[in-house]
Formats: structure tokens, sequence, C-alpha cells
């Protein structure tokens, strides 16, 4: 095996932060799949990287607080294999309220719609399970408008509140709500009309 490769893909995992989260898929543009897999190796007998599920790999962090290391974030975990299988997603149901900070309830099972297959996947305590969708309802929104999208809907209409609205106004950035306004337009009439509220616009007739 090349060093160079190892060198590379060692530099890149450095580089980010601890707790990243990596798919063998994002050192593609470094060397071919199995050199990739074979360096993750030994990255990882080497304690540079930790093996999470097969294929997705933790940069590791350490929790001063707990004085151990820390199991890697699901959704940082969901968002590897979505990368690593082409599969557009979104958190659904608990996992959306969650993520954005509108239920403080932890949540057994970290829930996702895709355009891929169903699949679940467990490690540790944790486990993430895919619900398969049709891509139009993913495809053509960006994260953000996917994850306030399936939260709005996991509400429902008569849940939402003034308070809602303003804490997720508070949360999207200048671009976010942009980008919303855009991608949320063939959403159910309610959902882009709390949407616009969020945004800053004003209630639909």
């Amino acid at each position: 095996m090349n060093s160079g490769y190892i060198r590379q893909i060692r530099e890149r995992v450095l580089a980010a932060e601890d707790g990243s989260v990596f798919a063998a898929s994002d050192f593609a543009d470094i060397a071919d799949t199995a050199t990739v897999r074979q360096c993750l190796k030994r990255l990882v007998d080497a304690g540079t990287l930790r093996r999470v599920i097969n294929g997705i790999f933790e940069k590791p962090r350490y929790s001063a607080l707990l004085k151990e290391y820390v199991t890697a974030e699901p959704d940082a975990v969901a968002k590897a294999l979505a990368r690593s299988y082409h599969w557009s997603i979104a958190p659904g149901g608990n996992t959306a309220l969650n993520l954005l900070g509108l239920s403080a309830q932890v949540t057994a099972v970290w829930s996702y719609i895709s355009d891929g297959p169903y699949k679940s996947y467990e490690w540790n305590s944790t486990k993430l399970e895919f619900k398969h969708r049709t891509n139009k309802e993913l495809s053509a929104l960006s994260y953000m408008t996917r994850l306030v999208v399936q939260a709005l809907k996991t509400l429902g209409r008569t849940n939402i509140t003034p308070e809602i609205i303003e804490k997720l106004s508070d949360k999207l950035s200048d671009a976010d709500k942009a980008a919303m306004l855009k991608e949320a337009a063939e959403s159910t009439d309610w959902v882009y009309d709390t949407i616009r509220q969020i945004c800053g616009g004003n209630r639909e007739a």
C-alpha cells in the first residue's frame, strides 16, 4: 500500500473536529475503495479512528465532564450513511423535533425518511431507522428544509404555537429562510403557510 494514501487520509481526519464521522466514500478522491478501507483499518488500529458500524468511522471525542470517550452522534452517523449510499434523508418524527430543540424527550430510535431502502442499524444502545419515501419528498429540498417540514408534520397543524414559530425563526439563518421559502412552495398549504410565518412572511388569505 502506498503510504502516501494513509498520510493524506490521516491528515484529513486530524484536521476535522473531534467527534467527526466519516464514511469510506469521503476519501474517494484520495484512493480507490479497497485502498481506502485498508487505510482506515490501519487508522483504527492506531487509535486515530474508531469503527462505529460497517463502513462508518468516528474521530474519537473525549468528554472532560464524563472523563471518557463518548459515542458517535446518531445524526452524524445517519448523514455519513446517506453520503455513503447516495441517499437523500430527513429526520422524521420525534427525531426531527429533538434536533430542532422542540422536544427534550430522549428518543430510543433515531428515525429518518429516505429515498433509499428500509434499513436499520444498531451500535451500543443506539438505533437508526430509515423509512422509504418517494424521491419527490426529498431530492428538491435542502437538509434544513426537509428537517423543518418533517417537524411541522410531526407536530400537526393544531399544535403549531407562536412560541414554536418564534423558536424556529430564531434557529434558522437568513440563508436557511430564503431557501425554505423557495423550496417548500409545493408543500401542503398549512405547512407552507407556517413556513412563511417562520421566515417572516405574512399568513396567506
